[in-house]
């Protein structure tokens, strides 16, 4: 009886079993920044699915390739993201944003896994003169914001386990962006014409992405909508002479209005982002939209 007792002392509890978090759009700018971050967590089992692994286009086969990796929480980043070009392929746009998501959201709901989605502050029509909450009417102003609007809905109606993050004016080192236009753009040209008369806030994919691990990480999970930027507000030719600032160029900036650069997708005028809901439900830090940009740019150089 002593000896089984002493065996009994020394035995190990069997280890649990590390979560599986399936992130889809592996390959975008979001996708990109959680693939380097997930992989120096050793608390988790990941796996990332391109556009090549989950076409989310096909919608009748996504719930069977979900299955194949039985995933505990899917972080939905990947989708159609070109704005103007949504104008033109509105069944395309809707198929991925809209129509691909409730698929997801549906394959949660049946197999009992949690959902993190992002969205996208195109979903309001800009005519708010103060930060946006997360209860905010929703009045989409093109397609892209419509199907993505859509894309929440769905997540609300199947997947109550679900947390969506709205976000605005992504950039990164990864993929194509504003902040790389720029750089471009401004070493190539001796002028540059860019609107001043839309307000945000940038983000950092990569504070964004980290956020994502920190919820993912807490200790309980608080299903919800919030909002996610970096700190401080700013129009699109306040970013882009910032950006010049910090990488050197000559080139000179115009600040135009929006009625002189018109675009097949209409944008809203103001898209602050109140981020307050986050911060305090999850003790989320969030960086200074300038603090954020000198580290990616200095990532490049």
């Amino acid at each position: 009886m002593q000896n089984n007792q002493e065996i009994m002392h020394t035995e190990s509890p069997t280890p649990s079993p590390r979560p599986r978090i399936l992130i889809t759009g592996s390959n975008g700018q979001v996708g990109s920044e959680l693939k380097e971050l997930l992989g120096k967590e050793e608390g988790f089992e990941t796996f990332f699915l391109d556009r090549k692994q989950l076409p989310l286009e096909q919608t009748l086969i996504i719930q069977d390739i979900l299955g194949m990796y039985e995933p505990d929480i899917i972080i939905h980043a990947a989708a159609y993201t070109a704005v103007d070009k949504a104008e033109s392929e509105p069944e395309l746009a809707d198929t991925v944003n809209h129509l691909a998501t409730e698929e997801i959201a549906q394959y949660c709901r049946m197999h009992g896994a949690k959902l993190l989605a992002i969205s996208t502050d195109y979903v309001f029509d800009g005519h708010s003169n103060e930060p946006l909450k997360e209860d905010a009417p929703t009045s989409p102003l093109n397609i892209y914001g419509l199907t993505k609007w859509k894309g929440e809905q769905a997540i609300q109606k199947w997947a109550p386990e679900n947390i969506i993050i709205r976000t605005s004016w992504v950039y990164s080192a990864y993929g194509n962006n504003f902040v790389k236009t720029m750089i471009r753009l401004l070493h190539e040209r001796e002028e540059l014409s860019v609107v001043h008369d839309q307000i945000g806030s940038p983000t950092y994919a990569r504070d964004l992405a980290q956020t994502m691990v920190d919820i993912i990480k807490a200790a309980k999970w608080h299903p919800g909508i919030y909002h996610y930027s970096n700190e401080g507000q700013l129009s699109w030719y306040d970013f882009a002479v910032n950006i010049q600032e910090l990488i050197g160029t000559t080139c000179r900036i115009t600040p135009i209005p929006t009625s002189q650069y018109p675009t097949l997708a209409k944008r809203p005028a103001y898209s602050l982002l109140d981020k307050s809901k986050i911060k305090r439900t999850f003790n989320v830090q969030v960086p200074f939209w300038l603090d954020s940009l000198k580290e990616m740019i200095a990532s490049e150089h």
